[in-house]
Formats: C-alpha cells, sequence, structure tokens
C-alpha cells in the first residue's frame, strides 16, 4: 500500500513500528548478495523515511505481531529471535525468492491479475496520481530521489481518468469561445 521495494518490506523490524503513533520509518533493506542475507542501509539516503500509517496498515500490522506471536508459541526453542516483522514460522528472514513465490500464490489464489511484486509500487504510484495527489507528496511516499523518476516512470494515469480530464478540458475551453 505504500509502495515499498522487496527489500525494504523484509528489512522491516518491530522498532521501526510504531503502532500507537500509527508511524514507520524506512531505513533498513534485507537482500541476498553473494549468497548472503545482508541487514542494511536502503538504497539511497532519500529511501529512509518516516511515513504515516493509514489505519488499513496498522490493522494488518496488528495482525501480523499476533500471527507473529502465535508461530513463536508453536516453534518453541527453534524460534530465532529477531526484530524483524516478516519471518518464517521460525523467526528467521524471509528468503527474497520464497516472498516473490508467495506474492505469486496469493495473487493466484485471490483470483487477481497476476502482476510481479514490484509493479505493486507503479501501482502505488498511479493510485496516489488517480487520487489527484501531488506530485511531490507521491514522490515523498515512493521515497524517490528525483521528480522525474515518480512521473515519468511510476505513475500510469488509467485511461479513465484521462478521458475524464480531457472532457473537463474541452468544457473549459468550450466556454472560452
Amino acid at each position: 500500500m505504500l509502495g515499498f521495494r522487496r527489500g525494504e518490506v523484509l528489512g522491516l523490524t518491530w522498532r521501526n513500528v510504531d503502532l500507537e503513533g500509527g508511524e514507520i520509518t524506512v531505513q533498513l533493506q534485507l537482500q541476498r548478495i553473494r549468497r548472503q542475507l545482508v541487514h542494511d542501509e536502503t538504497k539511497t539516503e532519500a529511501s529512509s523515511a518516516t511515513l504515516p500509517l493509514p489505519q488499513i496498515c496498522v490493522n494488518a500490522l496488528r495482525l501480523r505481531r499476533q500471527e507473529q506471536e502465535r508461530a513463536q508459541l508453536a516453534a518453541g526453542e527453534l524460534w530465532a529471535d529477531s526484530d524483524f516483522v516478516f519471518t518464517t514460522r521460525y523467526g528467521t528472514p524471509v528468503e527474497p525468492r520464497n516472498f516473490n513465490r508467495s506474492f505469486a500464490n496469493r495473487t493466484e489464489k485471490a483470483g487477481v491479475r497476476s502482476i510481479r511484486l514490484h509493479d505493486t509500487r507503479h501501482t502505488c504510484g498511479s493510485l496516489l496520481a488517480a487520487l489527484d495527489v501531488h506530485p511531490r507528496v507521491a514522490m515523498q511516499i515512493l521515497r524517490h530521489s528525483k521528480i522525474a523518476v515518480t512521473m515519468e516512470v511510476y505513475t500510469h494515469v488509467p485511461s479513465e481518468a484521462t478521458r475524464k480530464a480531457l472532457r473537463k478540458l474541452g468544457k473549459h475551453l468550450g466556454r472560452q469561445a
């Protein structure tokens, strides 16, 4: 919903989630580099940010915490203590490729059109544009360092919005004649 990159989702820790304050801080990512899982700073300086959490995200993260607590009880001594928000049933970090597979499986089960996981960032940008969110605000949400990336790569305004805009423009110009 917030257009996170895969590594940012997987690198998210509970200490960076403030459910009471309704905020989330993106500052770490988890990636597989040279056969090692690396938990490190985000892609760029602009990628790090504290964002307000919509209530739907707060609710989902509360459910995630409960699910994780149940998994910890079930795993017992096999549980690996980590601060990651998204873990395996044993508390270990989720492998990035497994996350892709899980996303594809859930998409199929939900009966929605299959897209690449990264395309959810584009969806976020497009929805923000369709809702007339100012491009600078969309840039902050997607945490791009350049507005051109947000506008040219990540926002795809739906054709219905384009038709509506042109009808609006036509009516305005029609009054001018």
